[in-house]
């Protein structure tokens, strides 16, 4: 059985949700293009924030940290795609001046999608999150939240580093993933100097 066991392994090398992983390469081809038609119907019909049972990418999630125990919550984030808009101003400027359009963020909406979400979560810590779908309108992504004062929580040696006061209100000081990724902190060594931020 053990040699069985291996050679699985060795047939299969990325893993027991390896068949997810690699349907969400494509997920614009095949049957996960009639799926996502389906889901994106659904998610359009729903409020902007959703908590949902299970996670959807579930590859991905236990990637990023989610477990299914008690303390992990997975929700449905909602955000709309496309730079700001600004009212017309009508007294006296060069067009170029108006600052009607182009203004866009330095956060991406990844971010801004974590950041909404742990407002009205306040209690909970965001962990990390992954995209799941876009249409023209929207971007949708599922938000990883971690309860730091569940018992669960607190005794996992995991995951209980985030119940330590350090890690409060993460997300808006820019230390998920994408908070990071937004701050230039992908880049390191030589020639990075100026491209990181603080």
């Amino acid at each position: 059985m053990a040699d069985e066991e291996e050679e699985n392994q060795k047939a299969n090398p990325v893993g027991m949700y390896g068949h997810i992983g690699e349907a969400w390469k494509r997920p614009g081809e095949g049957d996960m293009k009639h799926l996502q038609w389906e889901r994106g119907i659904q998610y359009r019909h729903e409020n902007s924030f959703v908590r949902v049972e299970h996670p959807t990418r579930l590859d991905r999630a236990r990637t990023l940290g989610y477990r299914a125990k008690q303390g992990f919550v997975v929700v449905r984030a909602r955000v709309r795609r496309g730079s700001f808009r600004k009212h017309r101003i009508n007294k006296g400027r060069r067009a170029k001046r108006k600052g009607e359009k182009k203004i866009t963020l330095a956060k991406n909406l990844q971010q801004v999608a974590e950041e909404r979400t742990a407002k009205r979560y306040p209690n909970m810590e965001v962990l990390n999150s992954y995209w799941i779908y876009q249409d023209g309108k929207n971007k949708y992504y599922e938000i990883i939240l971690v309860d730091p004062h569940h018992p669960v929580i607190k005794k996992d040696p995991k995951i209980n580093w985030i119940c330590e006061k350090q890690h409060t209100s993460r997300v808006n000081r820019g230390l998920t993933s994408s908070g990071k990724k937004s701050r230039g902190l992908r880049h390191k060594g030589t020639g990075a100097e100026k491209a990181r931020g603080k």
